[in-house]
């Protein structure tokens, strides 16, 4: 004889970062979504009109994961996925708020990026919107990487783990024609 099953309900995702608020803040202006919990080391965020939300916690020992992933590498547990109207427009908007275009990008119409404490999230356009999806050229990927490196930006391990006894480093250079 079995036991019926409880009423379990999906109440958000969470993310590890190194610091739950400054990551909650990140996908707060990514998304739009408002902040209803806020406590040391835990922050919420809901859509508006209800559902599943997300929640972020502060882990002093995260490490950001490798993707594509290795042999060996901190594998990702999971990802985001974010259907959008227009790709691109998408992309610029989660750029212009701190995410990093990856450097790989497996699939025409879907844009793998990372956010600033590494875990890799997916903006795609839905399947069934009418006509063709819209294709980014790697050049223009290649464009937003470079400018993000102009802007000097801490590397995701700089952000996880500084080292308090290296000197500061220089600004950082893209050359012409390489992404960084």
């Amino acid at each position: 004889m079995s036991t019926p099953r409880p009423s379990l309900t999906l109440s958000s995702t969470v993310l590890d970062a190194p610091d739950a608020a400054e990551l909650a803040d990140f996908y707060r202006r990514l998304l739009g979504w408002e902040t209803v919990q806020d406590e040391p080391g835990w922050v919420k965020l809901l859509p508006p009109g209800g559902g599943s939300g997300l929640g972020f916690q502060s882990e002093k020992a995260y490490v950001p994961p490798a993707w594509p992933a290795s042999t060996g590498d901190q594998l990702m547990m999971l990802h985001l996925d974010f259907e959008v109207e227009d790709l691109e427009a998408g992309v610029a908007h989660a750029v212009a708020e701190g995410a990093t275009p990856a450097e790989f990008q497996p699939q025409h119409d879907v844009r793998v990026l990372f956010d600033p404490v590494g875990h890799p999230f997916c903006l795609f356009v839905n399947e069934e919107a009418p006509g063709e999806p819209p294709a980014i050229s790697p050049e223009w990927v290649a464009e937003q990487t470079r400018e993000i490196a102009e802007q000097d930006r801490l590397t995701i391990q700089d952000a996880v783990a500084p080292d308090p006894s290296a000197p500061a480093a220089p600004p950082r250079q893209a050359e012409p024609g390489t992404l960084t």
